[in-house]
């Protein structure tokens, strides 16, 4: 009975004109046009500096060769329900008390949204690097290749490089692997990480240096020299991983730039042919806008790679959602269930099971006067927009909790950031999803167009509005 009445509540409030709305412009599914800038930057730097930025790309711009738009969403939701299964499974293992399980990797698990182009080693070769908030070990295929997959770049050769090293066995760094070994005979650190799907990457464990924009230099970055590597991994010569953990690149460089970076994702329309196609992602002090609203990060102790926030309610069309509760998005820090995650490699946002189905229910009462469609692909609310230029939606905002005890951070998300485009016949679907394994996702569909903060020292999260 009760969501009957609540269907009935939203309906009267919107009748009598009390939804607050925004306008939709309707930019139809489009294919990104392939990446034809080298992303190389000057020699030149200033070594003391305390910030650096990169240039990020979708993934779409990389590998857009002769598909279509819509194989292309369809091949990114077949991705994102591989990425999302992985989180899953990893949560899972964790919170039964192994901590032997496999390094979690949006690279293998389909994901691996958006990328960059990072010189590896001295002098530099540039290679384009999948950036993934989802997982910590920095690798990249080297020769000699015993098995490699197909990249965009030559491989790297260590050989080449007069600032390559192992790590030798002892170290700590070696010691941090999940999964390691020792190369006995010239007392080398040895890595693998395999994947649920097959996927695996293995090789010598490393310390090289690392070339970004203008030129900045660092030098001893630990990480994955992979001679053998198969699976799910596309186009890209490895991954940068952006966790947590003490493997991962903010924490390797924290002393020198502080454990925090931000990055702002572009929207989709901007991957059609004339948009602009990049952002930024920055690391250091110029990593924080003076304009975001910030909420607290949280830590799971039986994992430590993720960024969780805490989700506390949603609003539709200016009104809280009552079944948007706190209490079924919290995290259990003493069984590590639960909990939201802030993830770039995750497309749609996935909400437990009963806090989306109340956001899902207050979203359709506020369309009531737009055309539904069939559902498509895990969207279960979509509308035939056809013949139309523009649209009236309620507005959706996600609410965190605030840095002060009775604050919130309130998240108002762009209308094209929740009803988007899914074919080129102008079908546009409810761009949340449910979940039934306890763990929620922000999606980088939410995120695109914010400047979003993980600022690991100041343990907070921070998203700015309009940051590309």
């Amino acid at each position: 009975m009760a969501p009957l009445f609540f269907l009935l509540l939203s309906s009267s409030l919107l009748l009598a004109g009390a939804v607050e709305l925004q306008t939709l412009q309707l930019a139809p599914l489009s294919k990104a046009p392939p990446d034809d800038e080298e992303l190389a930057w000057p020699t030149s730097s200033d070594p003391d500096s305390a910030s650096f930025a990169l240039p990020l790309r979708h993934r779409d711009r990389l590998r857009a060769g002769n598909a279509s738009a819509e194989a292309l969403f369809q091949g990114r939701l077949a991705r994102d329900a591989r990425r999302v299964a992985a989180l899953e499974a990893a949560l899972a293992e964790r919170g039964s008390g192994s901590f032997a399980s496999s390094v979690v990797s949006g690279l293998a698990h389909g994901s691996g949204e958006y990328f960059t182009r990072i010189g590896i080693g001295t002098p530099p070769t540039y290679a384009y690097m999948v950036l993934d908030t989802g997982s910590d070990v920095v690798w990249i295929q080297c020769a000699p290749c015993r098995r490699c997959y197909k990249q965009a770049d030559p491989v790297f050769d260590p050989a080449r490089s007069r600032s390559y090293a192992a790590v030798p066995c002892a170290d700590p760094a070696c010691r941090s692997l999940d999964s390691g070994g020792c190369d006995s005979r010239r007392g080398a650190c040895l890595y693998q990480v395999s994947y649920g799907d097959g996927s695996v990457t293995a090789g010598e464990f490393s310390t090289e240096t690392l070339t970004f924009s203008a030129g900045t230099r660092i030098g001893k970055v630990a990480f994955g020299c992979g001679h053998d590597n198969e699976g799910l991994f596309v186009a890209a010569a490895g991954l940068l991983g952006l966790g947590r953990g003490r493997l991962s690149f903010p924490s390797q460089v924290g002393r020198r730039f502080g454990r925090r970076f931000s990055y702002c994702l572009v929207d989709r329309t901007s991957l059609a042919p004339g948009g602009a196609g990049s952002s930024a992602i920055v690391f250091g002090s110029s990593a924080v806008p003076a304009a975001a609203v910030f909420t607290r990060l949280l830590t799971n102790p039986s994992l430590d790679t993720f960024y969780y926030v805490e989700l506390v309610g949603a609003s539709v069309g200016g009104a809280r959602v009552p079944g948007v509760a706190a209490s079924d998005l919290r995290l259990n820090p003493a069984t590590g269930k639960g909990g939201v995650i802030v993830d770039s490699g995750t497309s749609v946002t996935r909400l437990a099971r009963p806090a989306y189905v109340a956001l899902r229910d207050a979203f359709r009462a506020g369309t009531a006067g737009l055309r539904p469609a069939a559902g498509f692909s895990l969207f279960d609310t979509c509308y035939d927009l056809s013949g139309k230029t523009e649209v009236k939606v309620p507005t959706v905002v996600l609410h965190f909790k605030g840095l002060a005890a009775a604050a919130t951070a309130d998240l108002s998300l762009p209308a094209e950031n929740y009803l988007i485009p899914v074919d080129t016949d102008g079908v546009f679907c409810f761009a949340f999803a449910g979940t039934d394994s306890g763990i929620s996702i922000i999606g980088n569909i939410q995120q695109q167009g914010f400047r979003v903060i993980l600022d690991g020292d100041g343990a907070r999260v921070g998203f700015a509005p309009r940051g590309c």
